[in-house]
């Protein structure tokens, strides 16, 4: 067998709380005790989709991935039956075309 360096052990750092340590977001859809995500409940399904129409990811929202699916599926047939909007108003940028290489 190979020795080790100085024949000191190997430390890991243990991680002394920053960004991203903590409790995590419990899911609402479980909490609530709801088994089927409601494609037709607008209101609801709005929180998961951010300013510029893009669904939101689970470390965001704070799903379970069960429900993230659906919740997925629930705003693709929202958006299909123009309960929701594929991209909404404020996300479009009206500004014209930029030259190459020209930077604001």
């Amino acid at each position: 067998m190979a020795k080790r360096g100085r024949g000191k052990p190997v430390r890991r750092r243990d991680k002394k709380g920053g960004p991203g340590s903590g409790r995590r977001k419990p899911c609402q859809y479980c909490r609530d005790k709801v088994e089927q995500v409601d494609y037709k409940d607008v209101a609801t399904l709005k929180r998961f989709v951010s300013d510029k129409g893009k669904i939101r990811s689970r470390r965001i929202t704070g799903t379970c991935r069960r429900h993230q699916v659906q919740i997925a599926r629930a705003v693709k047939r929202a958006r299909e039956l123009a309960l929701l909007p594929y991209v909404n108003e404020g996300g479009r940028d009206d500004n014209p075309r930029r030259e190459r290489g020209e930077r604001y």
